[in-house]
């Protein structure tokens, strides 16, 4: 089995190893390279090719959205595959849209649990988005309000799909068919808390949550965490 090559373009030393130890945790993931500014991680990718680029949105030579819109175009003259997940602390409607805009694959928070950000780099590897849940409302609400263009990725049963009929026909869910225990655990997978936390916060043990999580997506009919934040959000589950 091939290995994820991952390469990291982060100014700040801290985060950039934090993420890096956080990845060498498996074995199924391989980091090839590290960069600290816009012009030496594109000089690293067009050497590397990387299967993706953890891209800080802010670099300190060029925004990480114009990095990324660069990336993606020198990837199509060049046929590389390059995926882009962007890691950032702005979680603004402007970033978000701007971000996926220049062609970025997935989003995430830099505060993003280990697990989640191990699952984020392996769907965006198997050509999914993943979005955090944290700020899965954002493109949701752009979703309602315009039909998504060809430019924003479509995403599948890993995270949610960004089309108008999958909007428009999903059901309202009923409320009521969710314990009031299942609401509060629903309502911190929205906030993009991982199950020790929402453990922590409810006084409850881990398996507990799982116990829960399970119950809930299969309530929703939701594939995975991501998918059921936005069900409940549309649904005005939770707010």
């Amino acid at each position: 089995m091939s290995k994820i090559r991952v390469a990291l373009i982060e100014d700040h030393d801290l985060t950039r190893v934090g993420i890096k130890t956080a990845l060498l945790q498996k074995d199924e993931i391989e980091v090839v390279g590290e960069a600290a500014t816009a012009a030496d991680g594109m000089k690293m990718l067009k050497t590397l090719h990387p299967d993706i680029a953890i891209i800080d949105i802010g670099l300190p030579d060029k925004d990480g959205i114009e990095l990324t819109r660069e990336v993606k175009s020198t990837a199509s003259q060049e046929s590389l595959e390059t995926k882009v997940l962007i890691l950032t602390l702005r979680d603004n409607k402007e970033a978000v849209l701007a971000a996926f805009a220049a062609g970025a694959d997935s989003y995430c928070m830099k505060d993003i649990g280990f697990d989640n950000l191990l699952e984020a780099v392996r769907v965006t590897y198997n050509g999914n988005s993943w979005i955090d849940p944290a700020i899965a409302r954002i493109v949701l609400q752009q979703a309602q309000q315009n039909p998504p263009k060809p430019e924003v990725p479509s995403v599948d049963s890993k995270s949610f799909a960004l089309n108008s009929d999958s909007l428009e026909n999903e059901e309202i869910i009923d409320p009521y068919t969710l314990t009031e225990r299942e609401l509060e655990v629903l309502q911190l997978i929205v906030e993009g808390c991982s199950n020790a936390l929402i453990a922590e916060r409810l006084y409850i043990t881990v398996g507990t949550v799982k116990t829960h999580v399970r119950n809930i997506l299969n309530k929703l009919c939701a594939d995975d965490r991501t998918q059921a934040a936005v069900r409940a959000l549309r649904s005005g589950l939770v707010g």
